[in-house]
């Protein structure tokens, strides 16, 4: 099983863990590592690096940052040359975390990556669209399609 570290910006990373354990509960090799104001890139560092070799079972381990290019992205980024089997993802969102953490157990950390990224297009959208779907829905079976 793919280990997953969240970590993000102030209290994103355990914002999302909590809300990750409420919708699905408790999971494996899932910890989040925060980075709040004050805290150095030494320490994120190594508290990265530990939730790292404790998440890693042998298949690998994805790391879900905030935003492209902040600390924690650059991290866990150079982190991924360090370590075998590592993936990140930026731009992580409650809809992709939870796909993603029931998808795990049968992918590699490529195939992984590459099915987060097809479900974060599909993750965001406004009630409009959603609308617009359901009003083209209904006219189809309406017209006999």
């Amino acid at each position: 099983m793919l280990g997953i570290i969240l970590t993000g910006h102030g209290s994103f990373a355990t914002g999302l863990y909590e809300a990750v354990v409420q919708v699905i509960g408790k999971q494996a090799q899932f910890t989040a590592i925060n980075f709040p104001d004050g805290m150095s890139s030494e320490v994120l560092e190594q508290q990265l690096t530990d939730a790292l070799k404790k998440c890693d079972k042998g298949d690998g381990v994805i790391f879900f940052t905030d935003i492209l290019g902040g600390s924690p992205f650059r991290l866990s980024a150079m982190l991924s040359y360090q370590f075998n089997n590592v993936e990140i993802i930026s731009g992580t969102n409650l809809p992709i975390l939870l796909e993603m953490l029931l998808q795990r157990d049968e992918l590699d950390a490529e195939s992984f990556r590459l099915r987060a990224l097809d479900i974060a297009k599909s993750s965001i959208t406004s009630l409009w669209d959603e609308n617009i779907k359901k009003s083209i829905d209904k006219k189809e079976y309406s017209d006999g399609i």
